[in-house]
C-alpha cells in the first residue's frame, strides 16, 4: 500500500502523571514481543530511559539501550545496525525530539513498531509520521512511522525547563500560518488538501492561543494541555500524509535561520517568531499571535534569541529556497525591502 495514501495513528495515547510507569503493561497489552531497543539521550537516560529499562526487565522483556546525541541520518543507520544486532522486536524513543525522530525513522526502515515517550512538550513530532533530521547539513522533514503508542508522563514533562513548554506552544501556534499557506497552495497550485486535517490543526492552534494566559511551566495541567495539543497536531499530519498542516512559511524561516547561523534558539521559538512575520505578510492578525506568545513567555523578537537584524533579513529573503517544492505566501521570495518592512511592522527588530 502507498504510504502516502494511508493514515497511521497511534493505538494508545496515555497522558497523565506517572504514565511512564505503565509502559510494561502497555507493551504487553499491545502484544509486543520480548526484545526492545530503547533510544535515549545522555540527560534523558536518567529521567526516563533507565526506569523504562528496569520496568521492562522486571516484566519479562529483554530491553537494550543506546544513547544518541545527534539527529542526523547517519545516526539512524547506527540505530538500525544496533537493532539488527540484537534482533529488536520494537523500538522505544524515550527523550526529546532527537530520540523520537531516530526511533520513528529506524522503525520504518526495519518494519517494526515504535513507542514514543516524550520528556518535554517542545515539538509536535512526538506523535506524527514525519521525522526532522539533518541531511547533508540541512534540516529536513522525512516521512517516517507514526508511533504505535504515545506515553506522555505529565510529571516528567512539567519538570522540563520552562523554555521547552513555550517552544512547544510556538510550534503549535505556527499551525495558523501553515494552514493559510496550505490553502493558498490548494487554490493557486491545486495541491491536494485535507479539510479534516486542516480543521484539526487550526483548532489546536486556536486552543493554545485562547489558553495562553493560563498555561504556565511547572504545572502538570499546563503540561497536559500542551502535550495533548502537540499530539493533535501530529495526528493532523498523519491524516494529511505530510507535514503540511503544521509546517509552512514560518518553518521555512526557522530552517533558514538554522542554515545561516549556529543559533541556540529552539525550533518552536523560531517558528513562533516566524509566525508573527508570516501572519503579517498574509494580512492576518499578527498582533494576536505576538500577544499569545508574549503571554506564554515565548520570544517575540529576533534579538531575544540572539538573532541580529542582518541575519533576520537574510533569512527572510532566502526562506523560500528551503523547500522550493512547497508553495507558500513567500512565493518566489521576498525582496530585501519587503523583508525589512515585514520585520519592522511586526516589531521583530
Amino acid at each position: 500500500m502507498d504510504r502516502e495514501r494511508r493514515m497511521e495513528l497511534p493505538r494508545i495515547v496515555v497522558a497523565h502523571s506517572g504514565a511512564v510507569e505503565q509502559i510494561a503493561e502497555i507493551c504487553s497489552h499491545l502484544k509486543l514481543r520480548r526484545r526492545a531497543l530503547i533510544i535515549s539521550g545522555t540527560r534523558t537516560r536518567g529521567i526516563v530511559g533507565e526506569g523504562i529499562f528496569d520496568q521492562l526487565s522486571e516484566s519479562g522483556f529483554d530491553p537494550h539501550m543506546i544513547i544518541m546525541q545527534r539527529s542526523r541520518i547517519d545516526e539512524v543507520k547506527q540505530v538500525e545496525e544496533h537493532a539488527k544486532e540484537i534482533a529488536a522486536d520494537f523500538i522505544i524513543g524515550a527523550g526529546g525530539g532527537r530520540s523520537i525522530d531516530l526511533a520513528k525513522l529506524a522503525s520504518l526502515h526495519l518494519d517494526i513498531p515504535f513507542i514514543s515517550v516524550p520528556t518535554a512538550a517542545s515539538h509536535d513530532g512526538i506523535c506524527s509520521s514525519m521525522a526532522s533530521l539533518t541531511v547533508d547539513g540541512e534540516a529536513r522533514s522525512i516521512p517516517a512511522r507514526a508511533p504505535l503508542a504515545v506515553i506522555a508522563d505529565t510529571s516528567v514533562i512539567a519538570s522540563a525547563p520552562a523554555r521547552m513548554l513555550s517552544a512547544g506552544c510556538g510550534d503549535i501556534i505556527s499551525n495558523h500560518t501553515a494552514i493559510m499557506d496550505w490553502r493558498l497552495a490548494h487554490r493557486l497550485r491545486n495541491e491536494e488538501y485535507s479539510e479534516y486535517a486542516a480543521a484539526l490543526s487550526s483548532m489546536t492552534a486556536r486552543m493554545i492561543v485562547e489558553l495562553a494566559p493560563t498555561i504556565r511551566p511547572g504545572l502538570e495541567e499546563s503540561a497536559k494541555v500542551v502535550i495533548q495539543a502537540l499530539i493533535s497536531s501530529g495526528v493532523a499530519m498523519s491524516i494529511a500524509g505530510s507535514s503540511r498542516p503544521a509546517s509552512g512559511s514560518e518553518h521555512m524561516f526557522a530552517h533558514s535561520i538554522n542554515r545561516l547561523s549556529s543559533s541556540n534558539a529552539l525550533h518552536g521559538e523560531l517558528c513562533g517568531i516566524g509566525t508573527i512575520i508570516m501572519m503579517y505578510i498574509h494580512g492576518g492578525d499578527w498582533e494576536m499571535i505576538r500577544e499569545a506568545l508574549h503571554q506564554l513567555k515565548a520570544p517575540t523578537t529576533a534579538s531575544q534569541v540572539g538573532i541580529d537584524e542582518e541575519l533576520l533579513i537574510e533569512a527572510l529573503t532566502m526562506a523560500h529556497k528551503i523547500r522550493p517544492e512547497r508553495y507558500t505566501i513567500l512565493g518566489t521570495g521576498l525582496t530585501k525591502e519587503a523583508a525589512i518592512k515585514a520585520a519592522e511592522t511586526t516589531e521583530v527588530i
